[in-house]
């Protein structure tokens, strides 16, 4: 008879981005945390620690990443009037280093702060050309993520 245990294994991981808006690959990071996790089924979720930063699944293609710069600047362009970017108005939350960055805020909300995917047999179950990002708004900044595997381990 084999003994399977529920495992749980949580990492933050910084970085420090370089470009007001940059897709970083995570992919090869994630799909490293998994292996060492030992989880053989199970799920890894990846979650941005930021309101400015996202968590998006796509095809790391030159010409696409830039398609989709092009596409984050007409949703929420950057030069036109954001409340969030009156920060005399503001009167919470308001840091020394703080920002005009509402369109960076607009633009997070459309992508989302987090990805789950699948392990199976060990591996992250990913499409052909999936690849997994930390997509940069309001860069350059030192940013957090959090990486929790949960599954099986035999």
């Amino acid at each position: 008879m084999s003994l399977v245990n529920v495992l749980n294994i949580h990492d933050s991981v910084e970085l420090d981005t370089e470009k007001r808006i940059q897709f970083i690959d995570l992919t090869g990071l994630v799909r490293e945390r998994v292996r060492a996790s030992e989880v053989v089924n199970g799920m890894v979720n990846v979650q941005t620690k930021h309101t400015t930063t996202a968590i998006v699944l796509n095809e790391n293609e030159h010409q696409l990443l830039r398609d989709f710069e092009e596409r984050l600047e007409a949703w929420a362009p950057r030069g036109v009037s954001y409340y969030h970017n009156d920060l005399e108005a503001r009167r919470f939350q308001l840091r020394s280093d703080e920002r005009p960055n509402g369109d960076a805020h607009a633009r997070a909300i459309l992508l989302g702060a987090s990805e789950t995917l699948n392990v199976v047999d060990g591996e992250v179950q990913l499409g052909p050309w999936q690849r997994l990002f930390l997509v940069e708004l309001d860069g350059p900044r030192r940013r957090s993520i959090s990486i929790l595997v949960m599954g099986t381990v035999v």
